[in-house]
């Protein structure tokens, strides 16, 4: 777009935003089962309470240490909310705090920040469990070699990668997903609150879940779709930005991501090992908080923990249901 190849600026860019991002969201929490989630994370979900809180704290830490400019409450709750859940409460916060229509050259340079820190944080998480320094705070290492869910997960993920995309399933999933966006829509405008529809949507779909979880949790396509549209979210914010302000705002949210991940770490640690919490459990659980379910299930499986595959996934997913919620109401508390 900066070569003027494509537009800057499109009715489509606006469209995006306006449909596609309330009409993906329910496609990322068909698994959001919350008895489940609390039924089986067990101690990683004790964990991943903490690194949420660490979160929180280290965004109100950074929106106090660096100055913005006059839209840094907005950008607290966005990236605190991406911190808590991922890159679809990245994009569910900014919308609902319309960050988006405010300054889209913002957005993109918090983008291009976030996926910079988040790079190199999540090799930090992965080189933790072989630092000395570690292995003496956290002497224990009860999941590094056990491999009893090892043939489980080969067979769960051989699975994954011969099941057949079912129309019928494709086309249950996008209605109920529409419905669902639909229907909180129009909740909230009837309680005079249009801004907050993604997070009435948010509740329909994790209820519909918990109480339908065989029928909801068979319809797998749902995160493929959900997935796919959240790439169309990062094109449109490319596009529409200004190469040069996102230089130029690029790196003070660098620091800014910097400080909360830092508090973040800092907190799950201390207050992991307080609590007796493994090594493994911390880290999983503050994978789950920043990448959600997909980075968290992959790092427990690269660093053969296969017992905490399954508390990954349902925590990551549980971070999505979660944190657009915290995002905006730390927002509105700063602003």
């Amino acid at each position: 777009s900066n070569l003027r190849i494509i537009p800057i600026d499109a009715p489509v860019y606006e469209a995006v935003w306006s449909f596609l991002v309330p009409f993906s969201i329910p496609l990322l929490l068909f698994q959001a089962n919350i008895l489940q989630i609390i039924h089986e994370c067990g101690r990683v979900l004790i964990a991943y309470f903490l690194g949420a809180l660490g979160t929180v704290l280290g965004t109100i830490l950074a929106y106090y240490l660096i100055p913005i400019g006059e839209l840094d409450w907005k950008l607290a709750g966005v990236f605190c909310a991406t911190y808590i859940g991922g890159s679809v409460n990245f994009f569910a916060t900014a919308k609902i705090l319309e960050l988006n229509l405010d300054s889209g050259d913002l957005l993109a340079a918090g983008t291009a920040a976030d996926n910079l820190i988040m790079t190199l944080f999540f090799l930090l998480l992965f080189a933790l469990p072989s630092l000395k320094w570690v292995k003496l705070i956290f002497p224990g290492n009860n999941f590094a070699q056990d491999t009893s869910f090892l043939e489980q997960s080969k067979r769960n993920f051989s699975e994954s990668l011969t099941q057949e995309l079912s129309v019928l399933d494709m086309s249950q999933a996008l209605a109920i997903s529409g419905i669902s966006g639909a229907l909180g829509i129009s909740i909230a405008s009837l309680l005079g609150i249009p801004k907050a529809a993604i997070l009435f949507t948010t509740i329909l779909i994790v209820s519909l879940a918990t109480i339908f979880p065989q029928y909801l949790g068979k319809l797998t396509v749902a995160d493929k779709i959900g997935t796919l549209l959240m790439q169309i979210f990062f094109a449109v914010i490319g596009a529409s930005a200004n190469i040069w302000k996102v230089l130029e705002f690029g790196p003070v949210l660098f620091f800014f991501a910097v400080v909360i991940l830092t508090v973040h770490l800092l907190f799950l640690l201390l207050a992991g090992k307080l609590l007796n919490l493994e090594l493994a459990e911390l880290v999983v659980a503050s994978n789950a908080n920043l990448g959600g379910p997909t980075t968290a299930a992959a790092m427990a499986k690269a660093k053969n923990w296969y017992q905490l595959v399954t508390p990954a996934i349902l925590c990551g997913i549980f971070g999505y249901s979660l944190a657009t919620f915290i995002g905006v109401a730390l927002a509105n508390f700063l602003g």
